[in-house]
Formats: C-alpha cells, structure tokens, sequence
C-alpha cells in the first residue's frame, strides 16, 4: 500500500503543496527561477523554529544525562549481576532528577513527517486530482524534482548540497569526539559504541543523495541549522556554572 494514498497523508500532501505554490508565486517576482527553491529553505527555516522548544528539551536531557553519568557507573557497577534492580534504580535515579532516558527524542521523530512531505510533493506529479506545478520549478538550473540517480546531467547543485551536508556531519562529529573526550578526561569509560555513534550523522549524506533536489536542499539547511541551535542551546542552558537547573518533561 502507498503510503501517500492514506486520507490524512493525501490531505497534508495536498495543503503543503498549495501552500508552497503560493509562496512560490508571492516570491516569485523576488526571487524568479529560484522562487520554488527559496520557499523550501524559508519552509525549512520554519519547521526548525517551530520545533525550537523540543531541540532545547533533547539538550537538556543530554545535559541532564551527562551530569547523572557518574551515578549510572556507580549504579552499573553495584547491580552488574541483578539487572532487574540495576534498571528499576536507573529509572528511579531519572526520575528523582525530574529527567527520562528517553527524554528528548521528539524532535527527530518530528522530522520525519516533514522529510516525508517534502519528498512526496517534488515526486508527485498529481496531486489534489491537479498537476504538480512544482514539478517544473528549478535550483541552479536544475529540477527540484529531479534526482542525482535519475538524472546524473544534474550533477552539479547535488553534489555542492552533499558536500555541505557532509561539511556539517564532520562538525558533529567533531563536537561529539570533544565531548567524549571531556567525559574520559572526568573519569568516564571510553566507549567504543559512542565512538561509532558519531558517525551517524554521515548517513543523512546517503538519504540527500537519493531524494529529490528540493528534499537534499531541506536536509541540507536543516542540519545546518540544527547544529548551530544545539552549541546555542548547550551554552545557554550549561550557564556559567556548567549546571543545569530545570528539570526535563519524558518524551
């Protein structure tokens, strides 16, 4: 079953490319050819604005995780062999701090919809029972409906999104290893899994590389943006004394 034939995916479907056609037609005496391509980055903007409060909930949990590490450890330690205990005293330890270990995973839930959207109305050439309008709109000369396997003469302004994206993982990753460094420095175990971890954000490079143009330009401003919002949510929140004082909602 196609996903986008379901009423509530068709419908949102629908809504999100008459609104993008509108502000492609306001934009377009602005911005001409590019009109199509700056409402995606403007949507793009939009959407991490709007999720702005849970990104500042996943970086407190991570704050909050960070500084009840030790106690895990201790925790880990004394309930090796009883793992029945050792998580009812974790989930105990989270919840005496006001925090969840599955605090802060909406907003990467949240995105999905969204990538899901934008992918669906440049590869739909119906929809709503009307043609795609969108369909025909371009970035650097090129359809933001095409794709770098479909069409490979496209090459170009894919590759530059990719080479953006890969840009920005390497900045995660980097900040990542910095924190696991600071961890050891405090006493932490190395753990090679964490290590392994920092990798993930490469994979988005592999998602850009097979979506349409319009969906590679969504991911590549949208992390962009979430990695400067993170470092400003993480020095804000840390405060001059390194310490977190709110406590964090689950979820």
């Amino acid at each position: 079953m196609n996903l986008y034939d379901l009423a509530p995916v068709a419908a949102l479907l629908e809504g999100a490319s008459v609104l993008l056609t509108v502000l492609t037609v306001l934009l377009d005496p602005l911005a001409g050819p590019a009109a199509a391509a700056l409402v995606v980055v403007l949507a793009t903007l939009g959407v991490r604005l709007a999720l702005t409060p849970l990104t500042r909930s996943q970086v407190r949990a991570e704050l909050h995780r960070e500084r009840l590490a030790p106690q895990l450890r201790a925790l880990q330690r004394r309930y090796a062999k009883r793992p029945e205990v050792l998580q009812h005293k974790t989930l105990e330890l989270y919840r005496e701090h006001g925090t969840s270990p599955f605090a802060g995973m909406l907003p990467a839930l949240a995105q999905s919809p969204v990538l899901l959207v934008v992918y669906g109305v440049f590869t739909h050439p119906i929809i709503g029972g009307e043609p795609n309008a969108l369909l025909g709109q371009s970035f650097a000369g090129v359809e933001l409906g095409g794709t770098l396997l479909g069409d490979p003469s496209g090459w170009l302004p894919h590759a530059l999104l990719l080479v953006a994206i890969a840009g920005v993982a390497a900045l995660h990753r980097l900040v990542a290893l910095r924190r696991m460094a600071d961890a050891v420095a405090s006493g932490a175990p190395e753990s090679g899994l964490q290590r392994a971890l920092t990798w993930m954000p490469f994979a988005v490079i592999v998602v850009a590389a097979i979506v349409p143009l319009a969906a590679a330009l969504y991911l590549t401003v949208g992390t962009a943006f979430t990695l400067g919002e993170r470092l400003m949510w993480r020095r804000v929140l840390r405060g001059r004394g390194g310490t977190v004082i709110e406590p964090v909602a689950a979820g």
